[in-house]
């Protein structure tokens, strides 16, 4: 998938209390932005997943590690799958600490501009901040 969609599934894979939150879980970069994303969820609403950890391919097998490599991801309690720009749009209506930035995202005909800052800030995002692997110093091949 080339950019960052919403994915509607009629019969979720798995029925959740919170949304799920799928990120890569050995990057610096977005290790800081699930921490933020934590302080923001005062109510628990998140539960958030390295895309590394073994279950998720069990229990996501419609999102590819190649799709999950390329951007996060919000699995909603309802099963739609969200990307990328969408993921952050989708949170910005789910947390009140992100609705003043709500507005923006919304702006008709916008989603594709986000979308691509999106995509070229995940392509840097080893660049910007670094790989955070095993003790070893290396992180293990996945699939």
């Amino acid at each position: 998938m080339s950019h960052a969609t919403e994915i509607k599934n009629d019969l979720p894979l798995t029925q959740s209390a919170s949304d799920v939150v799928l990120y890569d879980g050995q990057c610096n970069f977005c290790r800081r932005q699930i921490a933020h994303l934590r302080r923001f969820d005062g109510k628990d609403r998140l539960r958030f997943i390295s895309l590394h950890d073994p279950s998720v391919a069990i229990d996501y097998p419609d999102l590819s590690y190649e799709m999950l490599m390329e951007q996060m991801w919000v699995v909603s309690r309802d099963g739609k799958r969200f990307g990328g720009a969408d993921a952050l749009r989708y949170l910005s209506r789910r947390l009140p600490l992100l609705w003043p930035i709500a507005p923006v995202l919304h702006i008709p005909f916008t989603m594709p501009i986000w979308r691509w800052l999106y995509r070229q800030v995940a392509k840097q995002r080893y660049r910007i901040a670094g790989k955070n692997c095993d003790e070893g110093g290396t992180c293990s091949l996945h699939r």
